[in-house]
């Protein structure tokens, strides 16, 4: 099994990662979905805000969902191999998580009509600060077959944003 860093953003080049807007609204701001067969263990998700004043905190989950949201596709750059056997292992990270408007993406437009979820973490984050949750190894949760692992937010007054999952498959 191999370690893959996914956050809510092409990977970086010649420019840093670009943060994204919350808004004021429920907001998925990274979606993920792992191929048929392949169970992703989350060992650990992160959220970053931009906010330079205490104001009200912003409702941060880590929740899994049976529908997808509309999302910016990610694309295979963009799934960070993060340890040696992700470096070399499969040759295109896509192929473990399919990226696709309804797929593994970041930035919703559209959030869908949830009939079933499961929340694996949730927490209210002053938006000048960060929240990073580790998974106890063994105990990790798993992204089940045809289902969707997703930050969202829902933030008082819009700031800006970095989110990632680390997720082990």
């Amino acid at each position: 099994m191999a370690l893959y860093l996914i956050a809510n953003g092409p990977s970086p080049t010649t420019a840093a990662q670009v943060a994204i807007t919350t808004g004021t609204a429920i907001k998925t701001m990274l979606q993920v979905c792992t191929a048929a067969g392949n169970l992703g263990r989350i060992v650990e998700w992160g959220v970053s805000f931009s906010g330079l004043a205490l104001a009200a905190p912003i409702e941060c989950e880590l929740i899994e969902t049976d529908v997808a949201a509309t999302v910016t596709a990610h694309v295979a750059a963009g799934i960070v191999k993060y340890d040696a056997a992700a470096c070399t292992g499969v040759a295109d990270p896509s192929s473990l998580f399919p990226v696709g408007t309804a797929l593994t993406g970041y930035t919703a437009s559209v959030e869908g009509t949830i009939t079933a979820s499961r929340v694996i973490d949730v927490g209210k984050v002053s938006p000048t600060l960060n929240y990073t949750r580790q998974f106890p190894l063994g105990r990790e949760p798993v992204i089940q077959t045809a289902k969707f692992m997703r930050v969202r937010v829902t933030a008082a007054a819009a700031v800006t944003a970095y989110t990632y999952m680390i997720v082990w498959v």
